[in-house]
């Protein structure tokens, strides 16, 4: 029987602050993955928390040690056909959880998957994301970092 991986994905937009402006880091997925600007995704583990998947994205997949990641927002992706070979026939959705976090230096490593990366401001962000839950989920992570002091 084949391992399926859970239909549960976070997504953490990481933030910097650049004097009153924050600025999120982009990751760009290579041709093969698609061609498209992201945040730091990935799915969750078996057994594993939403928080510790978002932090485990944080810290170990891209070099980068942020805060501990704070909004959190439900945000359903349609299962697409092409996905059941990860996911199993079984998901009608899959629900990604998003995260923020304000990073406090450092640049990213990129994996395999990933071949640019950028910081941008929310509104040029929101303009590069390619899926409409990841424009909801920024605009939603952008209005909860005004609030983080």
């Amino acid at each position: 029987m084949a391992e399926f991986r859970l239909p549960i994905h976070v997504c953490v937009f990481l933030f910097r602050r650049q004097g009153v402006a924050r600025q999120y880091l982009l990751l760009h997925r290579v041709a093969e993955k698609g061609a498209f600007w992201k945040g730091v995704t990935g799915s969750i583990e078996e057994g594993e928390t939403l928080f510790h998947a978002a932090s485990r994205r944080t810290m170990r997949r891209r070099g980068l040690l942020g805060r501990d990641p704070a909004g959190r927002f439900h945000v359903p992706l349609p299962a697409i056909d092409k996905w059941w070979e990860a996911y199993g026939p079984d998901p009608e959705e899959i629900v990604e959880r998003a995260f923020v976090a304000e990073v406090d230096g450092g640049e990213p490593t990129l994996s395999r998957e990933h071949d640019a990366w950028g910081w941008h401001l929310p509104e040029e962000a929101a303009t590069m994301l390619k899926w409409p839950n990841n424009i909801e989920a920024l605009r939603r992570c952008e209005a909860f970092s005004r609030r983080i002091r």
